[in-house]
């Protein structure tokens, strides 16, 4: 197995909650993910979730009222195409990945991410300010996100925005609202608020970052759609709580052992 994190990368993701590497994909992998991905947008090849779906600020009313076809996210990423295969399968992914979650054995989610996030121009919503594991149900809250920048993705264009060492922190329910988004009318956040920072990536770039790391996006404010390959890792020993969304699907071993 080899070790492609440097022990200080290895201490800057478990300090701050996530690592950028860049470059890691090939330009050749970029453009075949871009080719398949604008054959299943036009039209949507199912399953797909659309901005109308949901329900964020900016979104569509409703799938009959304009931009309510806009695809946000084609879903089930793994089992569309070999390409999504054999990065999510990837040396480059997977070793980083056992490193970070300190296990020999990883899998990759079917019920959480396992998509394309897709972010169009005019009728692209906002995310909260939230953590992944809001909604995500396993024994241990250890997963990371592999976040794969298909072109460039900055504040303008709806880029992600983290919360350094935010994977740390325990909040009281009360800074949070309904749906557990960070609440932004209440004064004791701010000081967390304030440490916010964009994600810079360009096409190959790679986020990975923790299940517990505060992050958000913006819209697109720019004439181009901004597209992102999204998978979500955990060690194999860390399961999924029965009868639970995460337990929908049977999660795969991507580096099985002998």
């Amino acid at each position: 197995m080899s070790k492609p994190l440097t022990p200080q990368q290895l201490r800057d993701f478990q300090k701050n909650g996530y690592l950028i590497e860049r470059s890691l994909a090939s330009e050749d992998t970029i453009n075949a993910m871009n080719r398949i991905i604008d054959d299943s947008v036009r039209p949507a090849l199912a399953p797909v979730e659309y901005e109308a779906d949901v329900h964020y600020p900016g979104s569509p009313a409703s799938k009959s009222a304009p931009g309510g076809q806009t695809p946000r996210r084609l879903l089930n990423a793994y089992a569309r195409d070999i390409v999504f295969r054999d990065w999510a399968r990837s040396a480059a992914v997977v070793d980083r990945l056992r490193q970070m979650l300190d296990c020999s054995s990883v899998m990759v989610s079917q019920n959480h991410h396992n998509c394309v996030m897709t972010k169009y121009p005019g009728f692209s919503s906002q995310t909260s300010w939230h953590q992944d594991m809001r909604y995500w149900s396993f024994d241990k809250p250890e997963l990371v996100s592999v976040w794969l920048a298909l072109g460039d993705e900055t504040p303008d264009n709806g880029g992600l925005l983290l919360i350094p060492g935010s994977h740390k922190v325990d909040l009281p329910r009360g800074r949070l609202d309904a749906a557990l988004f960070l609440r932004g009318d209440i004064e004791e956040n701010q000081a967390l608020l304030d440490q916010a920072i964009p994600a810079h990536l360009q096409a190959g770039d790679t986020l990975f970052f923790h299940c517990r790391t505060f992050h958000a996006a913006g819209q697109n404010e720019t004439q181009a759609v901004k597209k992102s390959l999204v998978y979500t890792y955990h060690c194999e020993h860390n399961k999924a709580i029965p009868e639970t969304r995460s337990a929908n699907h049977a999660d795969i071993i991507v580096d099985p052992k002998p």
